[in-house]
């Protein structure tokens, strides 16, 4: 059946789950089953008082750790009101009758953790860490075989009676018995998670941060790409539409291979689930269960609502750094209260969401607002990041077995054999492998006299934790690749913050001048001319719908018509909202005609904005412009071509003395330095390597700057085409006096770069 797509809201929380929400079940119009790295599964059933809402029913306890997958056995003789089948990290399986909430059977037989569950024709299946696939019937492993040479990490039953495993092996693996009748590979990492696709085939979920639907042949139907993490969960429902679960926070869900609509929640989605009336079940880290809605007479009300914006809120606030600090480290407005000690000093206050300057002001004896402060594209390259969040360490750990590279996040504060026990869990792998990941991450991080807390236990087995010393029995071997502090340098930097109303301001202001200025009152925006640019701020405004917002060409030729016409002194916030529009994937796409078209726009304007005598609000919105454009690949064809133009054009920012045209400028260099690595052009990995070297060089260069400009370097050296030539333009010479600076970034990368100029 087909559906117009109605937006998810949220219905209700299910709250009761001590530690992270794991796994869900959906019992039919029973109720749902939840699992948690509490060790505990509960049953949730309507509430009778309240048919939006569920009401916990029924503990069931028996697991000796954390439990995983769940799977619903319909009523039956056996089970006059359904059973539940569950399976551990203490390598059981579990089968429970609801009717009384007892255990009746304890499956044992897996050697590692039990990662999935599934019923086929009465009989229990269940994959496990161990590589095998057991097959259950009366409380009897009747056989079992390995089904992949790497973990298991997911199976399902298909509608035609056959079986489909995902493994970190990274394939699918189709099963008439026990033979392996299809391979299917594509994914790039561990398949994760896995959903029949009702008559089209199967879906898959991976570590990779792919989606992808596949043809029983094993063709690939589809492949959707929108999550920036691990994709841990998926689900599809009869309407046509599917949801995913991920490390990214988000839960997505996707119509014709689109995704139609992303929901933010505060941590990370284990799983996803559909309901039959196709309400959508997620389960988070943070232990809740959410259930989230499209039918209107089901959505929570207002408080429930305000307050799950408010949990959102706080949580991007624990995660927010302003000016390197936490966000909710700085004070609060009543911190204002307080007089400065001296002229122009600063305090930075907490507001909402965001970090705002103040700075005193001596003569009229009151703090003046500077304006919002932002930590800039990333200033987080202070620290290594993983899935948005900082680490002292974010290690490459290579388990063996031809696995995929796994990373391991690490605090120096935090303990090691917790750490490590927490990533094991995570990435479902052997507890085995303890001994020598804690061995790993203590030698990696330069902790070689930790002491261990001799009262340490590990949070899901209860037991002590390993002992330096003590025998192990471990079947792969943990290696490092060589770590570099702040290189090589993934991914692009972006301007994404906007003043909106301000710029809209300064647009009306200079409207209003041209409009009583008779020479150039044609060039005035009309009303309706204006009123569209405000619905243009208004669609930018709105990030968490940018996957499903639009605009028309018409958007994109009223400004080009600005650019175009109005005076070079006037055009500054007309380039500030091309700045952010860029990052709108649409309007992206929209813009590209005209940029690839024989009179390019951007570089028209670039051209008009950087020629002497240049105005630097100009230079300032146009550089961050097409240093925004490297968040979209449709523009790295056209930004590789006019590299060499661009980089001239704007080559005289690094020694102005705006620390923000500084700042953009070496951000500009780092982005190129990325495409360049990638495009595997020793040409232009030249001209930007000069370029870097010629910041790192200079005296008054502001510190974000230098760092930014030296990791551009540090990135050419170790993964591009350039290393003999920064040889010979004396990097060392740079590293050295780098690694001698009193800050303490600029010390580190100084650090990473003199490595390099060692290596043989």
């Amino acid at each position: 059946m087909e559906l117009d797509y109605k937006e998810y809201q949220l219905r209700c929380e299910l709250r009761g789950h001590e530690d992270d929400a794991r796994g869900i079940c959906v019992c039919g119009n029973a109720g749902i089953a939840t699992s948690s790295w509490d060790r505990t599964v509960r049953f949730w059933s309507l509430d009778p008082s309240d048919q939006r809402k569920y009401a916990p029913s029924k503990i069931l306890l028996g697991h000796t750790s954390f439990v995983g997958p769940l799977v619903w056995i319909s009523p039956n003789e056996e089970f006059p009101e359904g059973g539940i089948v569950s399976g551990g990290m203490d390598t059981l399986v579990l089968v429970w009758d609801l009717r009384t909430g007892e255990k009746v059977q304890t499956l044992e037989g897996h050697k590692l953790q039990v990662t999935a569950v599934t019923l086929d024709d009465g009989d229990i299946v269940s994959a496990s860490v161990d590589c095998t696939l057991r097959r259950w019937r009366n409380g009897q492993s009747i056989e079992y075989w390995e089904a992949h040479k790497a973990a298991i990490q997911a199976v399902v039953k298909l509608p035609s009676g056959e079986l489909v495993t995902g493994s970190s092996d990274t394939t699918l693996k189709l099963w008439r018995g026990k033979s392996c009748v299809h391979t299917f590979v594509g994914h790039s990492d561990t398949v994760r998670g896995l959903a029949v696709m009702s008559s089209l085939g199967i879906l898959s979920a991976s570590h990779d941060g792919s989606i992808r639907l596949w043809a029983l042949s094993g063709e690939v139907l589809m492949e959707m790409v929108g999550h920036t993490s691990i994709v841990y969960s998926i689900d599809s429902h009869l309407s046509g539409l599917v949801v995913s679960g991920s490390e990214d926070c988000s839960a997505k869900i996707w119509k014709d291979g689109v995704c139609v609509q992303s929901i933010e929640h505060p941590g990370c989605i284990w799983d996803a689930k559909f309901l039959d009336n196709g309400d959508i079940v997620t389960a988070c880290s943070d232990g809740v269960i959410r259930i989230w809605t499209s039918h209107q007479d089901k959505i929570a009300d207002s408080l429930e609502l305000e307050s799950y914006a408010s949990q959102i809120s706080q949580y991007k606030r624990s995660r927010k750094r302003v000016g390197g600090l936490k966000l909710e480290d700085l004070p609060g407005l009543e911190a204002l209260q307080v007089p400065g000690t001296s002229d122009g000093q600063t305090k930075v206050i907490r507001e909402g969401d965001n970090g705002v300057a103040y700075a005193w002001n001596l003569r009229e004896q009151k703090w003046d607002k500077i304006g919002e402060v932002v930590d800039g594209p990333d200033d987080n390259m202070k620290r290594p990041l993983l899935d948005g969040i900082e680490y002292d360490y974010v290690f490459d750990v290579d388990i063996g077995d031809g696995e995929p590279i796994r990373k391991l996040p690490y605090n120096r504060s935090d303990n090691p054999y917790a750490t490590a026990d927490k990533w094991l869990l995570k990435e479902n792998l052997p507890t085995a492998y303890r001994q020598q990941i804690v061995e790993f991450i203590l030698q990696n991080s330069g902790q070689k006299n930790f002491n261990l807390d001799s009262s340490f236990r590990d949070p899901y087995t209860g037991s002590n934790a390993y002992i330096p010393g003590e025998p192990s029995s471990l079947s792969a071997a943990v290696a490092a690749k060589p770590t570099f502090k702040h290189i090589p340098k993934k991914g692009m930097l972006v301007f994404d913050v906007a003043q909106f109303d301000g710029i809209l301001k300064k647009i009306t202001e200079f409207n209003n001048a041209l409009l009583s200025d008779p020479e150039k009152q044609k060039l005035s925006l009309t009303e309706p001319e204006l009123s569209r640019l405000g619905a243009i701020v208004k669609i930018l405004k709105d990030t968490s719908h940018y996957h499903c917002s639009k605009f028309a060409d018409i958007d994109v030729a009223l400004l080009l018509k600005l650019l175009n016409s109005w005076p070079l002194a006037m055009i500054f916030p007309v380039i500030d909202i091309l700045r952010t529009s860029v990052l709108h994937p649409d309007w992206a796409t929209l813009l590209l005609k005209h940029v690839e078209a024989e009179n390019d726009v951007v570089m028209e304007t670039i051209k008009k904005v950087t020629k002497d005598p240049a105005i630097p609000a100009n230079l300032l919105t146009s550089i961050r412009a097409v240093t925004n454009l490297f968040k979209n690949p449709c523009y790295y064809n056209w930004l590789h071509k006019n590299c060499s133009e661009i980089l001239d054009a704007f080559s005289s920012c690094y020694s102005s003395p705006n620390k923000n045209l500084q700042l953009s400028y070496s951000t500009l260099i780092l982005n190129y330095s990325v495409l360049l690595i990638e495009r595997k052009d020793e040409q232009g990995q030249s001209q930007v390597l000069s370029a870097a070297l010629v910041i790192a060089e200079e005296e008054n260069v502001d510190v974000d700057s230098k760092f930014r400009a030296l990791v551009a370097i540090g990135s050419l050296m170790l993964e591009g085409l350039v290393r003999r030539i920064a040889l010979e333009l004396d990097v060392e010479s740079i590293a050295k006096a780098a690694k001698a600076s009193k800050e303490a970034k600029i010390a580190e990368i100084g650090a990473d770069i003199e490595v390099l100029t060692r290596k043989s």
